[in-house]
């Protein structure tokens, strides 16, 4: 199955490349204007609109092409098998979060000691600035 995989996913890239560049060399529709009035139209490889013909209908081949190995991945893809339930949620394990102690707070604050397991001493709480009309400054 991994091998079908790789070859299929192979040959969109190279499907996509191959579109890109036939799409990146066709002419737009205002270069049949030129053409028709001798601008070197009629001296290219293809003829004088063969070029058309012939770059249009790889593009919608390739196009053809790119749709099915799309649809082929996303097939291969849901067809792979699941562990229990049918949502990607349900194998994740819930975890709780530790409990927050004092000290373990104060441990992540940088320049702070922490007290002995034995103490009861607690760290005091940094003053809260005050709100409102006290933070208006004075003259």
């Amino acid at each position: 199955m991994n091998v079908v995989l790789t070859i299929v996913l192979a040959v969109q890239m190279l499907t996509a490349l191959g579109m890109i560049g036939l799409i990146l060399v066709q002419h737009g529709k205002g270069a049949d204007m030129g053409a028709a009035f001798g601008s070197g139209g009629s001296g290219s490889l293809f003829g004088a609109s063969g070029s058309a013909n012939f770059l249009s209908r790889t593009t919608g081949i390739l196009a053809a092409v790119f749709f099915a190995c799309t649809l082929l991945l996303a097939y291969f893809g849901n067809a792979q098998p699941r562990a229990t339930g049918s949502s990607v949620l349900d194998g994740l394990a819930v975890t709780a979060p530790a409990p927050a102690t004092a000290a373990s707070g104060a441990a992540q604050i940088p320049g702070t000691s922490v007290p002995a397991a034995g103490s009861a001493t607690v760290p005091a709480a940094p003053a809260i600035p005050a709100s409102g009309a006290a933070q208006i400054p004075t003259k």
